[in-house]
């Protein structure tokens, strides 16, 4: 059922990134930039008075590898998880690694065990510095370019199956190459876990445990200090959704809790209206969904706000979400494409600075 979902979900959002011809990951929003620490700021405003609408910022979009001294132990069998069943595969070269998915967390957490140097292409969504100037194998309508792949002579490639189409990228271990299918749950747990079985693949399984160690290490640090601006009565926390646009094509989608936006909800200390209705999956937006739902806060992707026509243009477009809390008060907090739902070794960084642009917005610089 996850996997279905999140193939649902990265149906979409090809689909609709296509018709606007935008980005499916990065925006030029928190590179470079220097943030505050939320340890060092405290809240001026109870989160319900804050006005106006806020771009979360992160202080750094590198990811660092995790320290570890552990050898290679190739070959390694292990498990792909292909639609027609499980099989084995095994994995003997990582020297030219392919990695893709909607939101760039294979190659992510391959960066974070030391192996950025082994990846030679790069999807969309992998734009972190460092590996976005790798060539890209997605084509124009942002579904994989077998040709472009094994351009890049790959030894491995590996993909959660939520970018294809599906027959082609199974198709590609008829050449020899091993192709591993991982399970990429859109959750911190999950972006825990896939580190595990990366390292698994890549015979690192060692360090693949202490990326994961440190990934629930510092999402529980992150989620403490939180905590600080989170009031106590739950009356007075944020009610939040989160708003998938694509105004060029006229694309509007509510994400529901199981697409990975509840675990950024209970992260912020928000109430997750999602969840409270019962959504699951996608919901087209509609006005009796919007003025039901009645957020405080609505959460969206930057270039998704600029195809809109940017705050104003959304609220002249879809006048129920006017009419609520957030907007009435113009609270919407927007983040780059390729982080906003972007689960891995920078996941923390994510968090925390959403967390500063929905409850300190006046110590972004």
């Amino acid at each position: 059922m996850r996997r279905l979902l999140g193939a649902a979900v990265s149906a979409v959002l090809f689909a609709s990134l296509a018709a606007c011809g935008g980005r499916a990951g990065g925006s030029e929003v928190g590179d470079g930039v220097t943030q505050p620490p939320l340890s060092s700021l405290e809240p001026s405003r109870a989160p319900l008075d804050i006005e106006g609408p806020s771009t979360a910022m992160m202080t750094d979009r590198h990811v660092d590898p995790v320290e570890s001294d552990e050898e290679q132990q190739l070959p390694a069998t292990v498990t792909s998880h292909l639609r027609s069943g499980d099989v084995e595969v095994t994995v003997t070269d990582t020297s030219r690694i392919v990695a893709f998915d909607m939101s760039g967390s294979i190659a992510a957490t391959l960066w974070g065990l030391g192996l950025g140097d082994r990846l030679v292409a790069r999807d969309r969504s992998t734009d972190f510095p460092g590996a976005d100037d790798l060539p890209l194998i997605m084509s124009e309508g942002h579904a994989i370019n077998a040709e472009a792949v094994m351009q890049q002579k790959p030894t491995l490639i590996i993909t959660d199956g939520g970018v294809g189409p599906r027959d082609v990228v199974e198709q590609l271990a008829d050449t020899g190459v091993p192709v591993v299918f991982v399970e990429n749950e859109a959750s911190f747990d999950g972006a825990a876990q896939l580190a595990r079985d990366v390292g698994q693949i890549v015979g690192l399984p060692r360090t693949g445990e202490k990326l994961a160690q440190r990934i629930e290490g510092e999402i529980a640090d992150v989620k403490a200090e939180i905590r600080r601006f989170v009031p106590e009565d739950e009356d007075e926390r944020l009610r939040m959704v989160f708003l998938y646009v694509r105004g060029n094509s006229g694309v509007y989608y509510l994400f529901a809790d199981d697409t990975g936006v509840g675990d950024l909800v209970d992260a912020l200390g928000g109430i997750d209206v999602a969840r409270e209705l019962g959504w699951t999956s996608m919901q087209p937006l509609t006005d009796e969904a919007m003025v039901k739902a009645a957020p405080d806060l609505i959460l969206l992707m930057t270039h998704g706000l600029e195809s809109a026509g940017g705050v104003d243009g959304l609220l002249a477009e879809k006048p129920a979400i006017a009419l609520t809390p957030a907007g009435q008060k113009k609270r919407l907090v927007d983040i780059a494409d390729g982080d906003a739902l972007s689960f891995g070794p920078r996941s923390a960084s994510i968090v925390e600075a959403l967390a500063r642009a929905v409850y300190v917005p006046e110590a972004q610089k």
